[in-house]
């Protein structure tokens, strides 16, 4: 029997049967579940061959250990194949944009990473094996699909890993709230790879020094900083936006004169 996890949610079940419908060993809907919504990902199952289950709210509950899980759980097959980053970058016809996670440990925050990931066009996740939270059910729920069309890539060596992205020309770029270039007076168009840190303590010292700048977002009201997955949206829209119009104003390699 192939090894198995769980995933939960709407979001997250429906966004790996249509990715990956082969990965899904079985489908469990709870009974009680009648409305169009169940209707819809249960006639998704069954054209893409999933087996479905009719179980009551309590074994649901156990299931996903007691999280929300909107009374739909799937059983996948947990050996999910294994993506290089390699494999990314040699397939691209733009300049790759990364998105550099340094030690994220709250599910709830990389989930809404990989959302912002997905909806501005990122090619690549990467983070750190150890010290970080990895893929998870809660991951996926929150991420609502982008779990699946966002390659998550886990590295041993961090500092390592961008040193080979620079040897590549791609521009790595810390997010530092003590940084004094403010994010409004970068840019850069080309290959570019966004570091952000963990929750509270930012980047880690050998990855702040391994970084070919540091940008931080000016703050105009109280707080001193943000949350990591609301920094990396602003980070990324910004990245993306200089792709598509780049300000007129900003010089040629990287700055504002």
């Amino acid at each position: 029997m192939a090894e198995s996890r769980t995933i939960h949610g709407f979001h997250a079940v429906t966004a790996r049967i249509r990715q990956n419908a082969d990965s899904v060993l079985e489908l469990y809907v709870d009974t009680s579940r009648h409305d169009g919504r169940a209707r819809d990902l249960l006639k998704l199952a069954e054209d893409n061959g999933v087996r479905i289950v009719q179980v009551d709210g309590k074994r649901l509950d156990g299931m996903a250990g007691n999280a929300s899980h909107q009374g739909v759980v799937a059983r996948v097959d947990a050996t999910r194949r294994v993506i290089h980053l390699d494999d990314v970058l040699d397939t691209l016809n733009e300049p790759p944009l990364l998105l550099v996670l340094d030690g994220v440990q709250d599910p709830h925050n990389l989930g809404a990473c990989l959302r912002s990931a997905d909806a501005f066009g990122v090619h690549a996740v990467i983070a750190p094996k150890d010290r970080a939270v990895g893929l998870n059910a809660t991951v996926e729920k929150v991420a609502c699909g982008a779990a699946e069309t966002v390659p998550y890539i886990t590295v041993t060596n961090l500092a390592r890993t961008l040193r080979e992205l620079k040897e590549r020309d791609i521009w790595v770029v810390g997010a530092d709230s003590e940084a004094g270039n403010h994010l409004t007076n970068f840019y850069h168009s080309d290959a570019l790879a966004m570091v952000l840190g963990a929750e509270g303590e930012g980047l880690r010292r050998l990855t702040k020094e391994t970084c070919d700048q540091l940008v931080s977002i000016p703050m105009r009201g109280a707080v001193s900083s943000l949350n990591v997955s609301v920094s990396a949206g602003i980070f990324l829209y910004e990245a993306r936006s200089q792709r598509v119009a780049p300000p007129a104003e900003y010089g040629a390699h990287g700055l504002g004169e």
